[in-house]
């Protein structure tokens, strides 16, 4: 291994893991998390979750599983070259998205809105307090690496090390940063309540996933025929490296075009993390981990790279995410999330045993869901409802 800056995480001095473990002869801890999280069921199920595009749409286009390769490959490009921690942004990035539901972000409301109307019924019931924590799919990520998996005999979940588990939780609401320091003091929730930041190579998953899903969500939008090359003639970001391609190859045409040009923008993007990340460590002097800690977030674009990247997420969210073909996608997803919410609590016996509770029984429903692929959650609506949402 490299060796590391002085603010990177060294799994040496790793905070641990809240079951201890003895080291594994072989790999250093964020390596095991890596593999353990690479192992999971959760991990296997990302290859039939949406990430913009439903998985029977297509073939080729990304999934949650493709999206958090692309993360890591990009996460470890850039940590390699600010000496942190490769194997904490690989281990990390492979896990940022295990709790994301099926039918990518319109699954994730449908889910966090029939909680909201759960919590309507449940005022004073037990488990109604977890009710009205609704869903936030950073905060299933965690669950699933903290108790949902069940694959070891001495704990559920995999017992990740801190550090990977606090890269995890990238977002927190108060009300369940406040639940989750009661369960762990001073934990991955403790930074919520009182400020503060997260390792650099937490902050760089955050970044590299904006960098990933902005380049591949142009090649699947182009791909599916929703968003045209003539369109993002419009988007500076995109348009500078396609000139510069036909400047170099003036033959190039269609999809080489736009992989050249997707290419040549997201090595742009890599090279302006690098720098200036580089310029925000040497400005706030960082020379620890605990200085990062206490330190604004320090992994970042440059300012005209920060706005040309909002120039892009303004421009795929009117014309890719907002377009109406997409739109009508996502509409009939929140139908199936919310119609199986309703049935699973009104009659959990179409539950499987393990997700049956005398108590709490909305979260469990929830766990279940979340857990859910595209198409076994359509193939269960069909089962309850006899209705054919996606034929």
């Amino acid at each position: 291994m490299a060796a590391l800056a002085t603010y990177a995480c060294d799994p040496a001095e790793s905070r641990g893991r809240r079951y201890p473990e003895a080291p594994a002869p072989t790999r250093t801890g964020f390596q095991r998390d890596r593999d353990r999280v690479i192992h999971s069921t959760a991990f296997r199920r990302l290859v039939y979750k949406t990430q913009v595009f439903l998985n029977h749409e297509g073939d080729l286009f990304r999934t949650r599983l493709t999206h958090s390769i692309e993360v890591a490959q990009l996460g470890r490009s850039i940590a390699r070259s600010l000496s942190l921690c490769e194997d904490l942004v690989e281990a990390i990035a492979l896990a940022h998205d295990l709790g994301h539901t099926p039918f990518g972000h319109a699954g994730q409301d449908a889910l966090h809105a029939a909680m909201g109307a759960a919590s309507a019924r449940a005022v004073s019931s037990e488990g109604a307090e977890d009710v009205v924590l609704g869903f936030e799919h950073n905060l299933q990520s965690l669950r699933v690496v903290d108790e949902l998996e069940e694959r070891y005999p001495a704990f559920d979940g995999l017992n990740l090390s801190f550090e990977t588990r606090e890269g995890i939780l990238k977002h927190c609401s108060r009300r369940n940063a406040e639940r989750l320091e009661l369960r762990e003091p001073g934990g991955v929730a403790s930074r919520f309540l009182v400020g503060g930041s997260p390792s650099l190579e937490a902050q760089l998953c955050n970044l590299a996933d904006e960098i990933a899903y902005n380049a591949h969500d142009i090649d699947d939008g182009v791909r599916s025929g929703l968003i045209t090359l003539e369109q993002l003639e419009a988007v500076d970001l995109f348009e500078s490296h396609r000139c510069e391609a036909l400047h170099e190859h003036p033959s190039l045409v269609g999809r080489r075009l736009l992989f050249e040009a997707i290419r040549r923008m997201l090595s742009a993007q890599v090279y302006d993390v690098i720098d200036a990340t580089r310029t925000r460590l040497a400005v706030e002097g960082v020379q620890t981990l605990d200085e990062v800690r206490q330190a604004p977030v320090l992994v970042t674009f440059s300012d005209d790279m920060r706005a040309r990247s909002q120039a892009l997420k303004s421009f795929l969210f009117r014309n890719l995410y907002r377009h109406p073909q997409v739109m009508e996608t996502t509409g009939r997803a929140r139908q199936i999330i919310g119609d199986l919410f309703q049935r699973y609590l009104e009659e959990p016996g179409e539950l499987p045993a393990a997700y049956q509770r005398p108590a709490g029984q909305p979260r469990a429903v929830a766990d279940y869901i979340a857990g859910m692929t595209d198409r076994f959650a359509i193939r269960e609506h069909e089962r309850l409802f006899g209705e054919v949402m996606f034929p």
